[in-house]
């Protein structure tokens, strides 16, 4: 499929980069970007050179929430709809195989903390900010909000979505909603860096450790164990398991075999 709102680029290190292209709008998602979005996303899931997604956004921010543009003169099904298709690639990240790591430059504003919150891995320049922001113009993020609550848990997640405040990095950190904060001028390097590190990794391995995290985190503590535990069980089956023991044994770098 060719894209218009998004961009994608990949290297020969196995890192795919994701980026939202609508920078004279801020990266605000439209009806096609969400689109093209998820579309990608499903695509660079099924590419077998392609072990970690990093997804950014072009011009001064990452995403700006929504283009209020296309809000007026619908139906209420319509706005469910429209909605809905706004926050598919929210739901389609946790069901990928492979990791999605978020860089984080300006502003995230309501979906686009969403999409933030949503990523697996973030990693965020020194002087962005973040916040659920619909509450200031008679609106609400009560879609963005489930992803901001599995991090924040639920007294913050009702602050920051009652009040919409904007937040700074250091308090995104210690509420676990990203992961690292760099100088702004080093945050494409390290961010490129920190995903062709994770594509170093067996990819099976990455795989089977996502898959089984989303897939137990609704389970019961009991249930959760069971289910990982077999998912390790399947793991050890597998030619990368025998590889990386093997390599670790005799002293060398693995060469994965599973995609």
């Amino acid at each position: 499929m060719k894209f218009e709102k998004v961009i994608v680029e990949k290297n020969e290190n196995h890192v795919a980069t994701l980026t939202l292209n609508r920078p004279e709008s801020m990266n605000t998602f439209s009806s096609q970007m969400a689109a093209e979005l998820n579309q990608a996303l499903i695509e660079l899931d099924s590419d077998p050179l392609i072990r970690v997604i990093l997804l950014k956004g072009a011009g001064k921010a990452f995403c700006a929430g929504i283009d209020v543009n296309e809000l007026a003169g619908k139906t209420a099904i319509e706005y469910r709809e429209w909605i809905e298709k706004m926050e598919h690639p929210l739901v389609t990240i946790s069901k990928l195989k492979k990791p999605v790591i978020a860089q984080l430059h300006g502003v995230a504003a309501a979906n686009g903390m969403g999409l933030i919150a949503a990523a697996d891995l973030v990693i965020a320049a020194d002087n962005s900010r973040m916040g659920l922001t619909a509450i200031n113009v008679g609106l609400n993020c009560v879609g963005p909000i489930i992803p901001v609550s599995r991090c924040v848990g639920r007294k913050k997640a009702l602050e920051l979505l009652l009040y919409g405040n904007l937040i700074k990095m250091p308090e995104a950190l210690s509420l676990g909603l990203i992961n690292k904060i760099v100088p702004q001028d080093e945050l494409e390097s390290q961010a490129l860096q920190w995903a062709e590190e994770l594509a170093q990794k067996s990819p099976i391995a990455v795989q089977i450790a996502k898959t089984g995290f989303y897939h137990s985190e609704d389970m019961s503590y009991e249930e959760q164990f069971a289910y990982m535990n077999e998912a390790f069980a399947r793991l050890c089956t597998t030619d990368d398991a025998k590889e990386g023991v093997a390599a670790f044994f005799e002293r060398r770098d693995p060469v994965w075999q599973e995609k």
